[in-house]
């Protein structure tokens, strides 16, 4: 039985975007190992942290937890939405000129580099190169 969940946990964190996996896999291997450590001991430590990781993966980059107050965090900024014609996903590439991007403050613990920007009333995090790398709904 555990070994089913952590081969399906694994399947699922693969089959995400490498981006969003490397900050939602670590916080959430992190978290998933401390309770279950605090549960069962070791060995609820180390099923907690695979558990744990492919949830933080489903989670995002930011976490479920981080998830909503980062929303009232821009929102409470007032950040002005960039009209895009083309979809607001993952994967997509902004433009570099006439958007503007603002630093994620530190505790939420992103990834270097990792910026905010509001497109068509939606809160999203982007990469170095202006690439989507989560969308806030």
């Amino acid at each position: 039985m555990k070994m089913k969940t952590l081969l399906a946990a694994s399947a699922i964190a693969l089959a995400l975007p490498a981006a969003a996996q490397a900050q939602g896999t670590l916080r959430g291997a992190e978290r998933g190992a401390q309770e279950g450590a605090d549960a069962a001991g070791p060995i609820g430590g180390i099923v907690g942290g695979a558990v744990g990781a492919a949830t933080g993966t489903i989670g995002g980059i930011l976490g479920v937890d981080d998830r909503p107050r980062f929303r009232s965090y821009v929102r409470e900024r007032n950040v002005r939405s960039y009209d895009y014609d083309g979809r607001v996903v993952v994967g997509s590439t902004l433009p570099s000129s006439g958007v503007t991007y603002y630093e994620v403050p530190d505790e939420y613990r992103v990834a270097r580099g990792t910026r905010y920007t509001v497109v068509n009333d939606r809160p999203v995090l982007v990469d170095g190169r202006h690439r989507i790398i989560e969308v806030l709904d």
